[in-house]
């Protein structure tokens, strides 16, 4: 009467570990480029980071200045590049 429904009597229930495991890594920044494959169309894009990094651009010349201005933020985003005080103290 106890026992699960479609379980053989005799064979153990195997438990298997979560396929999902957390590895600890969140995403922060996140680059959103909108550019339809025709030119006559203007392409946008909006790059934002978790630490309050948030821009917006619309045209050819802005989104590249904005991909640029993306790479620069996770060069120097406190969320994505460790302390280097507790670096030189060890």
């Amino acid at each position: 009467m106890g026992e699960p429904k479609g379980v053989a009597e005799g064979v153990p229930i195997a438990v298997r570990p979560d396929p999902r495991r957390d590895d600890g890594r969140r995403p922060v920044a996140w680059l959103h480029i909108t550019a339809p494959p025709s030119w006559s169309v203007t392409p946008s894009a909006r790059s934002w980071c978790t630490c309050g990094y948030e821009r917006q651009a619309i045209g050819r010349a802005a989104v590249l200045q904005l991909i640029t201005a993306h790479g620069e933020n996770r060069a120097s985003c406190p969320l994505l590049t460790p302390a280097l005080e507790g670096r030189a103290a060890a």
